[in-house]
């Protein structure tokens, strides 16, 4: 495994989710419409933004702790069992923090 493109791997989509939440914050602080039609309407968009923007969240803190057990050399270790993730794994999940098995 290749432990330098994993980081950038996982510092790039760090990036595109950080921006992408800020763009949310600004969709959810913008004024509400006046009319009350548009106004429910833009509601339901609020509600399903909130919840792409807390799912996100949650991928930029599992980000964040790969991040970190790369700089603890500890990347690619499962942190509940100690063996070993398949490279493969962690091509598809770079974050993740279990091996397949301690994953099921």
């Amino acid at each position: 495994m290749d432990i330098e493109l994993a980081k950038q791997t996982l510092l790039a989509r760090r990036a595109e989710l950080t921006a992408h939440l800020h763009e949310v914050e600004d969709q959810l602080d913008e004024p509400p419409s006046k009319d009350w039609e548009d106004r429910s309407a833009e509601r339901q968009g609020d509600e399903v933004l909130e919840a792409l923007g807390a799912q996100e969240l949650a991928e930029v803190r599992q980000i964040d702790a790969a991040l970190a057990r790369v700089e603890a050399g500890t990347y690619g270790e499962c942190v509940k069992c100690g063996g070993e993730i398949a490279t493969a794994r962690l091509q598809l999940l770079p974050a993740t923090p279990l091996c397949a098995g301690c994953a099921k």
